[in-house]
C-alpha cells in the first residue's frame, strides 16, 4: 500500500521534473510532438512544473548518454517512447546499459503480456499459442533493467517500467518504498531479439486492463528516477498521471502555488535586472520572470515581469516587485495573476 506524505513546507523541497522525448519521427517532423504540452499541462494542474526537456533520435549512443544523465541527476524524469519489440527502438537496452545492469523477463509484465495475447486470440478466433514465435517475441516488451518495477498501462495491458536513479542504487537513499517486484533472468524464456513496438499492440482496441496496485512511495531528501512510457499518447498520459497520483501526491501544491505579474511598456530588460536579483535574494523559493515581447497583438512591445512560489511569499514579493518598479517609473500595465 501506498504512504502518502505530508506536503512540503517550501517548493525548493520539490523534485525537478524532467521530460526525455525519443524518436527520429519528431527529429524528421514526420510526426509533431505532443507530449511536451501534455506533461506541462499534467503537472501544472498539480501545482508543479516541467524543468527542462530533451529530444532523441533513435540513436543508441546518444539515448544511452541522454538516460546516464537522467539517472544521475536526481531528478523525476519522464521517458517516452521506444520500449517496445522492434528493431527500430532501443529505449529499454539502452536503459540498461546506462544503469550498468542485464535486462531480465519481469515476471509481472509477462504475465499481462500474455494476458494480452490471449484475449486477442479470442477476439481474433484462434487458439493462444505460448511457445509461437511471434507470441514469444512479444514478450521482449517486458524485458526491464533489473531492479525496474512496473507501470501499468490501461489501453492494452503492455506495460512500462520505472528504475532509481543512480544515487539509490549506489545506496545513498532508497527512493522506492515497498515490496519488490521480483524479475527473472532472461534466459528463461529464451526470446527473440528485441527493439521497438508491437504492431499489434499498436492497433489493439481499448480495453480497461489490470492497472496493479500501487507498491512504492517516494521519500523525501532522496534520490530519482527515469520512468518510461510508451510514444503513443492514448497509452503514455494516462499511464504519467498514474506515476503522479500514486508516487507523488505528497508534492502536488495545488491552491499553495501562485503566479502574479504585470505588464511593463518602455523599459530595458537589462535596467530591470537589479530589481529581480534583490526580489530573489530577499525571497528565497519564490521565482522572478521576465517575458519579453515586440509584436503582442494587444499591448505590443512590453515586458511581462513577474513572480511565482507559495502563496504567501510570492504575494509579499509581487508587492515589492510593484514599488521597486514605481520607483523606477516604469509605465505599467495590467496585471496577470495565475
Amino acid at each position: 500500500m501506498t504512504t502518502h506524505l505530508t506536503p512540503l513546507e517550501s517548493p525548493e523541497a520539490l523534485p525537478r521534473f524532467g521530460l526525455i522525448i525519443i524518436g527520429d519521427e519528431i527529429l524528421s517532423g514526420k510526426r509533431a510532438d505532443k507530449h511536451l504540452p501534455k506533461v506541462i499541462e499534467l503537472l501544472k494542474a498539480r501545482g508543479l512544473q516541467l524543468d527542462y526537456a530533451d529530444y532523441v533520435g533513435d540513436s543508441p549512443d546518444r539515448i544511452t548518454a541522454t538516460l546516464e544523465r537522467a539517472f544521475a541527476s536526481g531528478d523525476v524524469v519522464f521517458s517516452c517512447g521506444g520500449i517496445g519489440a522492434t528493431p527500430d527502438d532501443h529505449t529499454r537496452q539502452c536503459a540498461a546499459r546506462a544503469l550498468g545492469r542485464e535486462l531480465v523477463l519481469h515476471p509481472q509484465a509477462e504475465a499481462l503480456i500474455r494476458q494480452r495475447m490471449q484475449e486477442l486470440a479470442k477476439e481474433q478466433g484462434t487458439v493462444y499459442e505460448a511457445n509461437r514465435p511471434d507470441n514469444l517475441h512479444r514478450l521482449n516488451m517486458g524485458m526491464f533493467p533489473v531492479g525496474a518495477q512496473i507501470i501499468p498501462n490501461p489501453f492494452n495491458k503492455i506495460p512500462g517500467f520505472f528504475c532509481a536513479g543512480a544515487g539509490a542504487a549506489q545506496g545513498k537513499g532508497q527512493f522506492f518504498a515497498g515490496p519488490p517486484q521480483d524479475s527473472r533472468s532472461a534466459a528463461e524464456p529464451k526470446l527473440a531479439p528485441s527493439g521497438g513496438s508491437d504492431p499489434q499492440a499498436e492497433s489493439a482496441d481499448a480495453d480497461s486492463g489490470a492497472v496493479g496496485e500501487p507498491v512504492t512511495s517516494l521519500r523525501r531528501g532522496t534520490q530519482g528516477g527515469v520512468f518510461f512510457v510508451p510514444g503513443f499518447p492514448v497509452m503514455a498520459w494516462p499511464m504519467i498521471e498514474w506515476v503522479l497520483d500514486t508516487h507523488f501526491p505528497a508534492f502536488f501544491q495545488t491552491g499553495a502555488w501562485i503566479e502574479k505579474s504585470v505588464i511593463v511598456f518602455g523599459a530595458m530588460e537589462a535596467a530591470l535586472t537589479p530589481l529581480m536579483v534583490d526580489i530573489e535574494h530577499r525571497h528565497p523559493g519564490v521565482k522572478v520572470f521576465s517575458l519579453p515581447s515586440v509584436d503582442h497583438p494587444e499591448y505590443g512591445r512590453h515586458i511581462e515581469l513577474g513572480v511565482k512560489g507559495a502563496a504567501g511569499p510570492t504575494g509579499q514579493a509581487y508587492i515589492e516587485l510593484l514599488k521597486g518598479l514605481q520607483l523606477l517609473n516604469t509605465q505599467l500595465g495590467p496585471e496577470l495573476v495565475r
